[in-house]
């Protein structure tokens, strides 16, 4: 019996050190997970603030005329906008001693847009309400880029919603229903500013400088144009376009006080390269280039702010004109008009 009694207060013993062993290795690897998660924490804040202190450095960094122009001193830039755009092809020419001319109009496009900016990288989302309903089945897609020395718009367009007429010598004017025209255009302009210390492309169309004096600057700019159009009315015609010019233009930010920003800049491009062509049926009929073709991009906008918010209006246009009235002629405008509103914190 006490032979037992023994045994059974041995194996208490041995449990109970078994129990405590089990403790002291939980606690041990508890105390392991904690100082890990401490670590990760402590390297994940290093991170961050690396990244933050890089973003800072390029952000604030550059070769400015701070009497001219400067960065916000705020990190983040949240902004709202809505955009409507709007697309117009006219012809104008002569068919056999008779003149012709016809007009074509896209429907317009209207977007609501909401972005955010931190230290100059931005993300936004777009929505058409009209798209939604169904009520639009164009497809449109703009991307813009306003640095301080160097800026393009990229636009491509799939427009089939267009209206319009048609005139051909003493007949009576045809109306042009909607869905006989397809249309895929890509717009392409590119500039370059000489007087990036001074001038500021950003602070009229992006908001990422602030304009503190007024300035001009030349530009030295490149576009391009592709189209393809497809009419089907009574007979089918397809028309190809490839276009590119070179040229220069002038852009001036006015400040009339310290809330107050006025931009215009215009760039004519000079078309140096041209391959354009129409087929009708089986025939192929190329347009011969004729002097001056040109891409023209004007831009302004007007901006109004007060302590950390700001409102305002901007406008792209493009327009390019080919051929000649004697045989034919081709006359492309497009349009964006942007209102906006933000907040910087």
């Amino acid at each position: 019996m006490n032979i037992f009694k023994r045994q059974l207060s041995s194996l208490r013993v041995f449990a109970l050190g078994e129990m405590i062993l089990n403790s002291l290795r939980t606690l041990w690897w508890a105390v392991i997970i904690l100082l890990h998660s401490l670590a990760s924490a402590v390297n994940a804040q290093n991170i961050f603030q690396h990244i933050d202190n890089s973003l800072s450095l390029r952000y604030y960094k550059g070769n400015i005329d701070t009497m001219y122009i400067m960065r916000p001193q705020t990190k983040w830039t949240f902004t709202t906008r809505i955009n409507v755009s709007g697309t117009k092809i006219e012809t104008k020419g002569t068919d056999n001693g008779q003149h012709f001319k016809s007009e074509l109009e896209a429907s317009r496009k209207a977007t609501l847009s909401v972005g955010v900016s931190y230290l100059g990288l931005s993300l936004s989302a777009a929505l058409n309400p009209a798209k939604l309903m169904g009520k639009y089945r164009d497809y449109e897609l703009n991307f813009n880029s306003y640095g301080r020395h160097f800026g393009f718009d990229i636009i491509y367009q799939d427009a089939k919603n267009f209206t319009g007429w048609h005139d051909h010598g003493e007949m009576a004017r045809i109306e042009l229903p909607n869905g006989i025209l397809k249309v895929q255009t890509l717009n392409i302009n590119a500039f370059y500013v000489f007087n990036s210390r001074r001038f500021s492309y950003p602070a009229a169309f992006s908001q990422s400088y602030i304009q503190l004096q007024s300035a001009g600057s030349f530009l030295l700019a490149a576009s391009g144009m592709g189209q393809h159009a497809t009419l089907d009315y009574e007979q089918k015609m397809d028309l190809k376009m490839r276009n590119l010019g070179i040229g220069a233009g002038y852009g001036y930010n006015y400040v009339p006080s310290k809330k107050w920003l006025l931009h215009i800049s215009a760039l004519p491009t000079f078309i140096v390269y041209s391959n354009t062509s129409m087929t009708f049926g089986d025939t192929r009929i190329p347009l011969h280039y004729h002097f001056p073709e040109v891409i023209i991009t004007g831009r302004g906008a007007v901006v109004h702010q007060w302590g950390n918010k700001f409102i305002g209006m901007s406008m792209v246009f493009n327009f390019t004109n080919i051929g000649h009235e004697e045989s034919l002629t081709i006359h492309n405008a497009k349009w964006q008009i942007r209102t906006f509103f933000g907040l910087r914190l």
